[in-house]
């Protein structure tokens, strides 16, 4: 069974992931900021945890590190997973949402990366599932701080694909259709004709059976992106 370590843990799609991941006997570090919810999961689970503010290379150092330890060495299996979600029309969006999103969803992928993947290369052998969306191929009104983030882990992605060729780490993006999620509460998506209904969305049980896949193929299979709709 794989180390493996996830980010942004502590619900939605992460959650559903850690849930998914510790059912096959995987031994989790789970990771987010929401420390008390972080650690009743971890205990259901019979996982590990730790706090992190992925926006904050200090924290992500520090989890990171720590995870280690819990782990006996760097994990074999990074998975990308927190983030935010914010929609607002470029009018009304701000320079403060663009910062956050990019700060999450963008920035945080990277500091990890930045750490597991010298390990993982040393070691040959590895592999980081990165959580993007359909945001990140697609532009929809009001998503251009998100669409942004998005993008840009897709184009993170990429280059990641490239430096780990023929070394052994694989890579996957996971990007998922609109996910019915806690992140949506704000938004009442029902109530608005602009956004797609929550009966319209994927469960979040669908993405972490997506990342389940993925984790679950032998060491010579490389999924460099996996998409996921709803039919």
């Amino acid at each position: 069974m794989a180390g493996i370590l996830v980010s942004g843990a502590s619900r939605g799609i992460g959650e559903s992931i850690a849930r998914s991941l510790a059912a096959d006997g995987h031994r989790l570090v789970l990771a987010a900021r929401s420390q008390k919810r972080l650690a009743h999961l971890a205990e259901e689970l019979g996982a590990d945890w730790v706090r992190v503010d992925v926006t904050d290379p200090a924290s992500v150092a520090g989890a990171y590190a720590r995870a280690s330890e819990l782990l006996g060495g760097a994990p074999d299996v990074m998975v990308n997973c927190a983030g935010t979600f914010e929609v607002a029309p470029l009018t009304r969006a701000g320079v403060e949402s663009l910062d956050r999103n990019l700060a999450a969803n963008l920035r945080g992928p990277f500091l990890f990366i930045s750490h597991v993947l010298g390990p993982m290369l040393e070691r040959g052998s590895g592999l980081i599932v990165n959580i993007g969306s359909v945001a990140g191929r697609r532009a929809f009104p009001g998503n251009a701080a998100y669409s942004a983030s998005k993008f840009g882990l897709r184009g993170l992605h990429e280059v990641l694909l490239e430096e780990v060729r023929g070394t052994g780490v694989r890579a996957t993006l996971v990007e998922p259709a609109a996910v019915d999620t806690t992140l949506w509460d704000p938004l009442a998506p029902d109530a608005d004709p602009n956004l797609p209904s929550r009966a319209d969305m994927l469960d979040p049980a669908n993405v972490a059976e997506a990342v389940r896949y993925v984790v679950s193929q032998p060491a010579h299979v490389q999924i460099p992106l996996l998409q996921i709709a709803r039919a």
